[in-house]
């Protein structure tokens, strides 16, 4: 069986969450161009974090019968991620980056469901990667801008090299989800799910929101010492 307009339940189901994580102080910020250098390579840490748990997961479940239909490499941001990180924190990146106290909730989160009700993934899956897929341009070019990434690289997260054309593959995605064999229960059980993961986001932007302040704080002193030094 088949719900044929899961995707449109999906995004309908999910509108509200996707409007409040978009408005939380971190992202609201980020769209004005307000990012920290700190910030930001915090964020592409937890992203990590987040993306391994999952690619991972997905992959564990290549045979499973929901699951399998995701096996989407194109989509795949651990490997952009690890560069990205190395830009950041130097080829020894590995051993300076730990994930944040809502990061590892995350995480915690998508190992629960990929061993005891693997379909939920769905709504993880969707919530991340539809999501860069969509706003990773726009995001990208601002990143670019404010903390002066002129050469490309640290912004290799939001390079999708193997897809072409971002509209088609998204209803291609979209072709898939409404492909998957599931009945309503499922379905209504993965749009929950993918509001918690909405959530979980949320959870990690304010963790970054404390951060960003914080960064903001040390330019603001670091300005009014160099003042007095003159």
């Amino acid at each position: 069986m088949t719900v044929s307009d899961f995707s449109v339940q999906l995004k309908e189901g999910t509108k509200k969450s996707h409007s409040a994580a978009e408005n939380t102080s971190f992202i609201a910020s980020f769209l004005r161009g307000v990012v920290a250098r700190d910030s930001y390579k915090k964020l592409v840490c937890d992203l990590y974090y987040v993306y391994s748990a999952m690619e991972e997961e997905v992959e564990n479940l290549k045979d499973h019968p929901i699951i399998g239909n995701l096996q989407l490499s194109d989509l795949n941001r651990v490997n952009s991620l690890e560069r990205d990180l190395r830009y950041y924190y130097g080829p020894i990146w590995r051993s300076l980056i730990t994930p944040s106290e809502a990061c590892q909730q995350y995480v915690n989160r998508i190992r629960e469901v990929a061993k005891n009700e693997p379909e939920l993934l769905v709504g993880h899956h969707y919530t991340r990667y539809l999501g860069d897929l969509s706003g990773g341009q726009i995001l990208k070019g601002i990143a670019k801008k404010a903390l002066d990434l002129h050469k490309g690289e640290g912004l290799h997260f939001y390079d999708f090299e193997r897809i072409e054309d971002p509209k088609m593959y998204k209803a291609a995605y979209r072709g898939i989800l409404n492909g998957l064999p599931l009945d309503q229960h499922q379905v209504n059980a993965i749009i929950v799910e993918a509001n918690y993961a909405f959530r979980l986001n949320m959870y990690m932007f304010d963790t970054l929101e404390g951060n960003w302040f914080r960064s903001l704080l040390q330019i603001f002193i670091s300005s009014i010492l160099s003042i007095f030094r003159r």
